[in-house]
């Protein structure tokens, strides 16, 4: 069988499990959760096997530390995974919900009902925890999910999948589709424009990972593709911040998990502040081993802090501002206030998530406002962009789109609607 072949009946097997899917109640895929996350725990042997295999090949060709975090599973991720599963299955039902009801002046009613997309193609790299989270929002909502890893995860992705399946089997027996959850079994490159071009069985792509992925995705693809290309993010500390918390937030935003996309890649400081913020925050950054890439005015306020402490520090380049390092690395820059922090926010941003920290709140909805991005912050830390966080109990991606689905992507966002129309013998005239 040729990799087209294969692909073209992987597909047809999703399109088929889809419409089982439907017939499901929302208490029997809610069980079948709770059973795969149940699964998740007790088989955690297996599976830290399976990603320690996953991750002595990926150190020995070259992965990165920062990615390398991303791919590592432990105890306490597994135990993530299922708590995520669960909380999915504690959710209400996106299926089935009456959006719009309206009744026309010749008796006819009309209802918009919310119905599963159908087939979901999901693209990612490196973290593992993904495959739990797309298949499990995608089950819950009636989808059928194709899952499609990095090569350095592979034998996680097929481990965790092929564990959701078995659970759901052990659970309602024939009854559960079994072609509902797979995982792409080939890590060729060519599988990925094969796939996105069977339009008769799928109907939707969403991509997660780098720039460079996500930008191949949309150029190949022949359905709909779902995206944030980047995850480009700001903290804007203002005159009026309290330095306290100031610290706090932009340490959590670029410190705590610099690989993911809701990371902090540049931080603006008003310059009423810089002067005393930024020494001390640069000091912060130091010990925590982040590189500075700075405009002119951030590099002579930090350049003293070298005769103090080990400091990596630079002049930023016009490329530094619209990239996503996913790495300690951080770039700075010193603003004349809330409109100045807007523009370039709104000018080299990614349009995913961005911070401001003050004590003003006229300034602060002034930028709450003119930011246009999927998640804006006041007083808080960019890293909350994130399904778990915003009480989703996962997420599927974070789309950047303004058409369809913007921000965090759960349950309500992996459904499509339909209209009923229920009469009594009208015909148009």
């Amino acid at each position: 069988m040729t990799l087209s072949e294969q692909l073209t009946e992987l597909a047809r097997q999703a399109k088929t499990a889809a419409r089982a899917l439907g017939l499901l109640s929302t208490a029997e895929k809610n069980a079948c959760l709770q059973a795969m996350a149940d699964a998740l725990e007790t088989h955690e042997k297996e599976l830290l096997q399976a990603n320690a295999e996953d991750l002595e090949n990926a150190i020995a060709q070259g992965l990165r530390p920062a990615m390398q975090d991303r791919l590592r599973l432990d105890s306490s991720r597994i135990r993530a995974m299922a708590r995520g599963l669960r909380e999915v299955a504690a959710l209400p039902d996106p299926v089935g919900r009456i959006l719009d009801e309206r009744v026309r002046p010749n008796g006819l009613r009309l209802q918009k009902v919310s119905v599963p997309i159908g087939v979901i193609v999901i693209i990612y790299e490196a973290r593992p925890n993904v495959t739990a989270d797309a298949a499990g929002l995608c089950f819950k909502s009636g989808n059928a999910t194709i899952l499609r890893g990095g090569r350095e995860a592979q034998r996680s992705n097929e481990c965790i999948a092929r564990l959701l399946v078995a659970a759901g089997q052990a659970t309602l027996g024939e009854r559960f589709p079994v072609h509902a959850i797979q995982v792409v079994p080939t890590t060729d490159r060519e599988a990925i424009p094969i796939l996105l071009s069977l339009t008769s069985y799928v109907d939707l792509c969403i991509p997660r990972g780098g720039e460079g992925l996500i930008r191949a995705v949309a150029e190949c693809s022949k359905v709909p593709v779902i995206k944030h290309y980047k995850g480009v993010c700001h903290v804007y500390v203002d005159a009026e911040a309290d330095p306290d918390m100031a610290e706090k937030i932009v340490l959590n935003a670029k410190c705590q998990r610099p690989a993911v996309c809701n990371a902090m890649e540049t931080l603006l400081v008003d310059r009423r502040i810089a002067d005393t913020f930024l020494p001390r925050i640069g000091r912060a950054l130091a010990q925590r081993k982040v590189q500075l890439r700075a405009d002119p005015d951030a590099l002579q306020i930090l350049q003293p802090l070298g005769r103090e402490m080990p400091l990596e520090l630079r002049p930023a380049s016009e490329q530094d501002w619209y990239t996503e390092y996913n790495d300690l690395i951080l770039n700075v820059r010193v603003v004349n206030g809330v409109q100045a922090a807007i523009e370039h926010i709104n000018h080299y941003g990614s349009s995913h998530s961005d911070a401001i920290v003050t004590a003003n709140e006229t300034t602060a909805r002034q930028f709450l406002a003119g930011v246009d991005s999927a998640a804006v912050y006041w007083n808080a830390s960019t890293r909350f962009t994130d399904g778990g966080e915003f009480g989703m109990g996962a997420e599927i991606g974070i789309s950047t789109d303004k058409v369809g689905a913007r921000g965090p992507m759960g349950l309500e966002e992996l459904t499509s609607y339909k209209w009923i129309g229920i009469g009594q013998g009208q015909v148009r005239s």
